[in-house]
């Protein structure tokens, strides 16, 4: 096993003791005399304060973050292991950062612990990309963010900019890119036009406010998640460089932390342009309430597909006459959820396997039986053919 503890200094608390249902209680914490054993699945917490792709001071690097998230109580019948394992200091380089993030997530991924990275600017997520590189498997990426976040292939990785290093990165393994909470005013032509050709998924501001549960498949079928904290309204999440007029509320973020803590696919999660300098009380409070969701979402995971048996799924096959095919859908006898089989040429080997069941919601099996195949159907079979 390798060892991750050079890469951290030690968390920085003043507080030394908490009830014993608080989570200062609980947390294995990196202390000045040792760094905890990580032994037991749950997930790891560590600030990385690397600013030098952001137009942010980066000689502030406060975590107050800390001191809220600590006070907060445990939730019932919570088991799984909370590490908080210190800070990751920007290296000489911003490419020594990268490294440093992506050698460490990758170790604690391989030990079955989630890795929630808060940063730093949002170009950390290529960082948490590269930690699936040794993994050599496709994987899929959501951000959550009200710009898309492309960047120019010419220049180099920006905290606005930074999708296109994924892209273009040999070899790639990136399947599927989607975002949740893109406003269009914030996105330009050229970058639908690029979204359309590539079959990335765009869920936009308005319909997720108007139904927060159609991101619930989306989180399902997700490995990554980035989420970038400027997407916030800044009415709920306040400070200096925080100027967003519309955006997820406080409570729409928790709920969508919730949604990505019980997908058994996301294996790491990113809290991003996190901006020390100014932030108020109510901001570092709102950022602990996130990550309890999160790992309050863990705690409720039922182990279904990718991680547990589809065998005992309950089968719906649904007959589309004017096409001459058939649609396989499949609900979890566990949870009650819905995926979409997605047929893939066997030529093309086990590259593709783990994306070939969607997850999908009851109204897109409601769909098909109305004779319409859902989108996602179509975009998932286009990057499989």
């Amino acid at each position: 096993m390798a060892d991750i503890s050079l890469y951290f200094s030690p968390v920085k608390f003043a507080q030394a003791e908490f009830e014993e249902e608080q989570l200062g209680a609980r947390i294995h914490r990196h202390s000045e005399d040792s760094f905890p054993e990580l032994d037991q699945p749950g997930v790891a917490i560590f600030y990385v304060p690397e600013f030098r792709a952001s137009p942010y001071d980066s000689s502030i690097a406060d975590d107050y973050f800390r001191n809220e998230f600590y006070q907060l109580y445990r939730g019932v019948n919570w088991n799984a292991a909370i590490y908080d394992l210190g800070t990751i200091q920007p290296g000489q380089r911003i490419e020594d950062t990268y490294h440093a993030v992506a050698n460490a997530a990758h170790e604690l991924i391989r030990r079955k612990i989630i890795p929630i990275v808060i940063g730093g600017s949002q170009d950390l997520t290529y960082a948490l990309y590269k930690a699936y590189e040794q993994q050599e498997q496709l994987i899929n990426i959501c951000a959550m963010d009200a710009r898309l976040d492309l960047g120019d292939n010419e220049k180099s990785l920006t905290h606005n900019g930074w999708l296109h290093k994924i892209i273009l990165h040999k070899p790639c393994y990136l399947f599927n890119y989607t975002n949740i909470g893109a406003q269009a005013h914030y996105i330009s032509p050229r970058e639908t036009e690029l979204f359309e050709k590539l079959y990335f998924d765009i869920l936009r501001f308005g319909p997720l406010s108007d139904q927060i549960e159609l991101s619930e498949p989306i989180l399902r079928n997700t490995d990554i998640l980035s989420i970038d904290l400027t997407s916030i309204r800044s009415s709920d999440f306040r400070g200096l460089h925080y100027a967003q007029p519309n955006g997820m509320n406080a409570q729409e973020i928790c709920r969508l932390a919730r949604y990505a803590g019980i997908s058994d696919k996301i294996t790491s999660l990113g809290l991003f342009n996190y901006f020390p300098e100014g932030i108020e009380m109510t901001s570092n409070q709102l950022m602990a309430q996130i990550l309890w969701y999160f790992v309050e979402g863990v705690e409720n995971r039922k182990g279904d597909f990718p991680v547990g048996s589809k065998k005992s799924y309950i089968k719906y096959t649904v007959a589309l006459e004017e096409e001459n095919s058939e649609l396989i859908f499949l609900k979890s006898d566990k949870s009650g959820r819905w995926w979409m089989e997605v047929p893939y040429p066997a030529t093309r080997g086990q590259r593709y396997e783990r994306h070939t069941l969607v997850p999908c919601t009851y109204q897109d099996y409601q769909e098909a039986m109305k004779g319409m195949i859902p989108d996602l159907w179509w975009k998932t079979f286009q990057k499989l053919g």
